[in-house]
């Protein structure tokens, strides 16, 4: 049989014809030729891939071409191993879409998520719906357009607080804290003298950390999490198959998520055309909130455009906040390590700088546990 290869001159040729020579009594060539329009690969590749054959002691003949109808003609097979323009060509399409390419990380821990995507050379930028959502909720309480009211947002995923509601150039965060400060906390989880006593408010999910202890105990005797999606997925899911329903059911505010789809439909709107709006995202930390690495990231108001977000300059924390982001910014950035190497050390690492852990003891005992759970998602597990 003849046997032609197009694209002939690759460098991985050689492979190709290594096999043919040695599994001979598998395949019987009797002409194999190499066909590419590069004379110059053909004059190294040919001769090189001659000696495969004869080392072998294969009794086919190799030949090589740069026309195609001389390669294809008597031909019982064809193989092909093209690739057009070359490894400049190649080197153009790994790197010009990078310019256009965005990864949107909505999933949780969106702050560890996101600095794993950053930290592997990719665009990304993490969102969440903790900032649209109170946007949403104080326009509600002012009465104004949600596009009005501007977040001085801050902090880490899930650990942030609104400490100004900018409505036309007037922070009415103080009024709606003095009028609706029983409602406005309803949200967060916490006393309502929280607001008072720090003039900002803290994200549903500072209750972990500032009313721990209450916290652990109301999860002791309430169904989990996971156990309450549960049911709601399945009855979400139920009534998807409804071929009747052509609107979002009124259970589905239940499962989370709350205006995520109005914020990622205005990221994705703004990365595209460019608009310049100022939008809450999770991304580096720049200089952003000095007592931070660079490499952290963190959640803050940004300018959003086609070359991605820049954040705007926020005011220094207070010390009650810059120390709990500091502890978990710590925690994150070992947590990713951890994530991305393996190994018990590394987790055990990462939990013994989690405000929530912090004991020696303790951090061993979650690692072994936490391992053990999730050995079956953990390639590493068993291994020191």
């Amino acid at each position: 049989m003849k046997l032609a290869v197009i694209g002939g001159g690759s460098t991985y040729t050689p492979e190709l014809v290594d096999g043919i020579a040695r599994l001979s009594a598998d395949v019987a060539v009797e002409e194999l030729v190499l066909v590419d329009p590069d004379e110059s690969r053909l004059a190294v590749v040919g001769p090189f891939s001659d000696r495969l054959m004869r080392a072998h002691s294969h009794p086919g003949r190799l030949t090589w071409t740069t026309s195609l109808d001389d390669g294809l003609d008597g031909a019982g097979a064809v193989l092909l191993q093209l690739r057009v323009g070359g490894q400049a060509a190649r080197q153009r399409d790994e790197t010009w879409p990078l310019e256009y390419a965005w990864i949107i990380d909505f999933t949780n821990p969106v702050g560890i998520v996101t600095r794993a995507l950053l930290d592997a050379g990719h665009r990304a930028i993490g969102l969440c719906n903790v900032a649209i959502g109170f946007q949403r909720n104080f326009a509600a309480l002012l009465g104004v357009d949600p596009s009005r009211v501007m977040l001085d947002h801050v902090g880490l995923n899930h650990l942030t607080w609104e400490r100004a509601a900018v409505v036309d150039g007037t922070d009415a965060l103080p009024d709606l804290i003095a009028k609706h400060g029983e409602e406005v906390a309803e949200h967060t989880g916490l006393p309502e003298s929280v607001l008072h006593d720090t003039g900002a408010v803290p994200s549903y999910y500072l209750h972990y950390f500032w009313a721990h202890d209450a916290t652990v105990e109301r999860q002791r005797h309430e169904p989990t999490r996971a156990e309450e999606v549960s049911r709601i997925e399945r009855e979400l899911l139920a009534a998807y198959a409804d071929p009747a329903l052509t609107h979002k059911p009124e259970m589905l505010s239940q499962r989370g998520g709350a205006f995520y789809s109005e914020a990622a439909v205005a990221l994705l709107a703004s990365l595209t055309t460019g608009a310049g709006d100022v939008q809450v995202v999770n991304l580096r930390n720049r200089g952003t909130l000095p007592f931070l690495d660079d490499d952290a990231v963190i959640e803050v108001p940004a300018v959003i455009g086609t070359a991605g977000a820049e954040a705007v300059p926020v005011a220094p924390l207070d010390p009650v906040m810059r120390g709990l982001v500091a502890h978990v910014s710590a925690y994150e950035e070992l947590a990713v390590d951890a994530a991305l190497r393996g190994g018990r050390h590394r987790v055990a690492g990462a939990l013994l700088a989690h405000p929530l852990v912090g004991q020696y003891d303790l951090a061993g005992q979650l690692t072994d546990r936490l391992i053990a759970e999730n050995a079956a998602y953990l390639p590493w597990a068993g291994q020191p």
